[in-house]
């Protein structure tokens, strides 16, 4: 497995190079970034860590980035930090997903601890994500008329009701269906839905775009 890395968010340099000093004391591997682009350029999703983030900073804020991190499917922890932190913005950190949120400044022992436990969480959760990454990033790579299919094989359609649907034969939708598994390494179409379900959730049962974001 890769070395956990801690992904240090912050327009502030002094706050980059305190925090970072602080977790390489007690060898935890991290990476700085003084801005969103920055960071999103180097993220890896399939290496375990965590994301301590700015909330404030110029350009795109830490909340945007959470945002953004959401509709990506990514399942990065994100720990906040704010000097200029309030109830109702820790409460908005928290329901998108966030696992702590920090006060500047913050205790150093607090966060260490925190930082601690979230890599150790993120370490014994990354086998799975890892594999939901590498689904998603596959489905991506699907031709245009395989995603027709495979949208219309997570409704339940059998192949006859999808060639009628897309105007093609059934030969040619058991051709894009065979290729479909194969590609996302499935051995039959109760695997397919379940590895798809377990890469983007739910709702893609329900009609959502598995391409979205």
């Amino acid at each position: 497995m890769d070395r956990p890395v801690v992904y240090i968010v912050d327009d502030d340099e002094g706050a980059r190079t305190s925090l970072a000093w602080l977790l390489n004391s007690v060898s935890i591997h991290t990476e700085c970034h003084a801005g969103a682009a920055a960071f999103l350029e180097a993220y890896d999703p399939l290496r375990p860590g965590c994301l301590v983030l700015d909330v404030r900073m110029p350009g795109i804020g830490g909340f945007q980035l959470q945002e953004h991190l959401n509709a990506t499917g990514s399942e990065l922890p994100i720990i906040f930090v704010s000097g200029h932190g309030d109830i109702p913005m820790s409460v908005r950190a928290l329901q998108n997903g966030a696992v702590d949120f920090f006060a500047k400044p913050y205790d150093p022992q607090r966060m260490l601890e925190r930082v601690q436990l979230t890599l150790r969480t993120a370490q014994a959760r990354h086998p799975e994500r890892a594999r939901r990454a590498r689904l998603r990033e596959t489905i991506k790579l699907l031709s245009p008329r395989e995603r027709e299919v495979l949208d219309r094989m997570l409704r339940g359609h059998v192949s006859k009701v999808i060639a009628r649907d897309l105007n093609i034969s059934a030969r040619t939708v058991d051709v894009h269906r065979a290729s479909i598994k194969g590609k996302l390494g499935c051995q039959g179409s109760a695997g397919l839905i379940r590895d798809v379900v377990l890469a983007f959730g739910t709702d893609i049962l329900y009609g959502a775009d598995p391409l979205k974001g």
